[in-house]
């Protein structure tokens, strides 16, 4: 797959903005053309039973997912996360009053049709974390860039460019989690109403570009996790509404314009060894060699010939004096001039890119050769790559016979050798308790990792967690910490860890959990009657409770205890042991794994409803993020139901219980605190985070619930 750098990609894109795809002729009616449109999104007919053929109105409300106007025309497709798997049809071009597409978080192939580019009215599309694929559809036409008025772009997990849409407002540009490489072309500058600029996760290189300080409009700028260089633009303070600014894991250096400390905490600039200020707190002071030479202008200002002038993007020559149908003759030689220039940037950008290609193929041999230690045994997940495509710096631990627990890591992080001795597993009694990882004791496997039960030697019976080191934090010091952050965790409702072992020769750490036998909540939700897996109405009461107070403690800050959000709660994190006590797995243990790894995970949870809407545009977890997966948790116990549907949500609001009470119970509850559980859920749910109560609150709210 050859690599297309940034700047090349960018101007693929502006010019496929100039001419309006063509459009498909209009059938009868918005029925048909939202029945043709269910018939390519969910091919199976498994997720919008409630799109039927023979209702009278699809803005009666029966809709699943529609909203309407005044004049009964679709304006909102919301079906983010419902586990749709078809492919986008082009009769969604069709809907010519459509302002709001949400298809995020599904299982959504094939390409983007050409058709979207026609809805005038668009104004918020949502295509991110699908299976897109395929190529944009290309115009080479200029004249009309300056029309241009929205300019929103949306990767899926794949990493690829997928889409691009006009209409009214400049709202998101966004190309975080691909391999784009180049610099940040200046021209970006002028998107003026351009909100949010997320460029995360990349290979992009050469300086920030002082122009991104012109974007009034901007509250988000995230420019971390790429290659960088170059000194901070003081200019990126301008925007008046901006509140974070994330330029962490660069090559950044020289001093950090005082003005920035303005956003307080939504500056973040760690990782980054060159860089010196005063008033920031993980910062050296800046000695007189460290700071720029104010006759030196910034990086990609006027004037500026301090940067190679191949990391310096160029800026498009587009003319603006252009009528609606062509450009006036003057500027047809420039033109010129510029196809065959792109024509040569093409073909030395696909040199490059293979050249690179090349080299990162070569670097990854060698890495996975480093796998080729003393201990030869194969990794427990070697048939389902273990190694994934963007492996990790290996961690260099080796807890077996050779381990050394007074290694000075342990103690720069505040890890005692006692505490750590306690937690500490060799290799063979990982080995010898789950059989040598024999598929008898296979409970599970995710993308990332693989469980197994084991029985120690003491007779105690355990979970195994396997995690491929290409898995983990790539820093050894972070993912030390996390491990710190793990042993720390006590609590009656959190699973607990026993403890962990990481073997260099096999590529894998291991942590050790206690077995909890009645396995995870999901497997109580859809059952039935005859299965022996209803849960009574105190359980589930009790259930709640516990998994409110499991919430609870990971955000409380007590001691030396620091707040911790879980950010993947969810009915399958919730483990029940033989008491039917609720157990949260997995807390603390995206602090272990590498961001990627993280994001990976998303567009399950998400499937199930449990990702916070604000995640889309913040692309950050909070406090208020658990609390909506917690409000999930509550309908799904409630309901008894894996899927929470509108009118789960609608029966809670009207305290209709036959809509959000599991009917499993044949009525065996309590109706005033089915009320309040339900409003408790509503509110927990909230669409603004603002809302929402805090976990404290919703505890005490349900401490008024007896469990009989």
């Amino acid at each position: 797959m050859l690599l297309l750098s940034f700047p090349h990609l960018l101007s693929l894109l502006l010019l496929f903005l100039t001419n309006p795809p063509p459009t498909l002729s209009q059938p009868t009616s918005q029925l048909t053309i939202l029945i043709s449109i269910k018939a390519s999104l969910d091919p199976q007919s498994l997720y919008l039973s409630s799109w039927s053929p023979t209702a009278s109105d699809p803005c009666d409300g029966s809709f699943e997912g529609i909203a309407c106007d005044e004049k009964s025309q679709v304006v909102n497709v919301s079906l983010q996360g419902k586990g749709l798997s078809g492919k986008i049809p082009p009769e969604i071009g069709l809907l010519k009053s459509l302002s709001g597409l949400y298809l995020h978080f599904n299982q959504l192939s094939g390409g983007v049709p050409k058709e979207i580019g026609s809805l005038s009215e668009l104004s918020d599309l949502y295509l991110d974390v699908n299976n897109l694929s395929g190529e944009i559809p290309l115009r080479l036409e200029t004249c009309l860039i300056s029309k241009v008025s929205l300019f929103y772009f949306l990767s899926n997990f794949r990493g690829k460019v997928r889409v691009l849409v006009t209409g009214s407002v400049y709202i998101l540009l966004q190309f975080s989690y691909n391999k784009l490489t180049g610099s940040i072309p200046t021209q970006l500058g002028s998107l003026k109403k351009l909100s949010v600029l997320a460029l995360q996760y990349n290979g992009l290189t050469g300086a920030i570009p002082a122009s991104l300080g012109d974007l009034i409009m901007l509250k988000r700028l995230d420019l971390s996790f790429n290659r960088l260089f170059g000194s901070i633009p003081t200019k990126l303070a301008n925007p008046p509404m901006l509140q974070v600014l994330d330029i962490r894991n660069n090559t950044l250096s020289g001093s950090v314009p005082t003005v920035l400390k303005r956003l307080n905490e939504g500056f973040f600039y760690a990782n980054n060894t060159g860089l010196c200020g005063a008033g920031f707190s993980t910062l050296e002071d800046c000695t007189a060699s460290d700071n720029l030479n104010p006759n030196k202008p910034e990086p990609f200002g006027p004037g500026s010939n301090s940067l190679p002038k191949r990391d310096i993007p160029e800026s498009a020559n587009f003319n603006t004096n252009c009528t609606q149908n062509h450009c006036s003759n003057q500027s047809r030689m420039p033109q010129i001039g510029v196809i065959f220039g792109a024509i040569g940037v093409i073909v030395a950008l696909t040199i490059t890119g293979l050249v690179t290609f090349l080299c990162y193929r070569r670097r990854k041999q060698k890495i996975g050769s480093a796998f080729d230690t003393s201990d030869s045994r194969l990794s427990t997940d070697q048939v389902n790559e273990v190694y994934r495509k963007s492996a990790s710096p290996l961690i260099s631990l080796e807890y077996s016979n050779n381990w050394d627990p007074t290694a000075e890591g342990w103690s720069r992080i505040g890890f005692s050798q006692e505490v750590f001795e306690s937690f500490m597993f060799n290799l063979e009694d990982v080995e010898s308790a789950t059989q040598y990882f024999s598929e008898v004791n296979l409970l599970g496997k995710s993308s990332f990792s693989a469980i197994y039960k084991g029985l120690l030697r003491d007779g105690s019976v355990v979970t195994v967690k396997c995690i491929a080191k290409s898995s983990c934090k790539s820093d050894e010091a972070q993912f030390l910490k996390g491990l710190k952050i793990l042993t720390s965790l006590k609590h009656e409702n959190l699973l607990r860890l026993r403890g962990f072992c990481c073997s260099k020769g096999r590529g894998e750490c291991f942590l050790v959990y206690d077995f909890v036998p009645y396995g995870n909540l999901l497997q109580y939700l859809d059952v039935k009657a005859s299965s022996g897996k209803v849960l009574e109405w105190s359980t589930r009461i009790s259930i709640i409770q516990g998994i409110a107070k499991g919430i609870g403690y990971l955000h409380a800050k007590k001691g030396n205890k620091l707040s911790l959000v879980h950010q993947n709660i969810s009915a399958e994190k919730v483990l029940i042991d033989q008491r039917y006590n609720p157990l949260i797995s997995d807390a603390g243990l995206h602090k272990l794994l590498a961001d990627d790894v993280i994001f990976s995970t998303l567009k399950a949870s998400a499937a199930m409803g449990y990702l916070a809407p604000e995640y889309t545009n913040t692309g950050r977890f909070t406090e208020k993020s658990d609390v909506y997966a917690f409000g999930m948790i509550i309908f799904q116990v409630l309901s008894g139901k894996r899927k929470i549907t509108h009118l789960n949500r609608q029966g809670a609001e009207r305290c209709k219980f036959e809509d959000f009470i599991d009917t499993n119970l044949d009525g065996n509850f309590s109706e005033s605190e089915a009320a309040k559980l339900g409003k408790i859920a509503l509110l927990c749910t909230h669409e603004s985070p603002e809302q929402r109560p805090a976990v404290e609150t919703a505890i005490q709210e349900l401490s008024e619930l007896s469990i009989c």
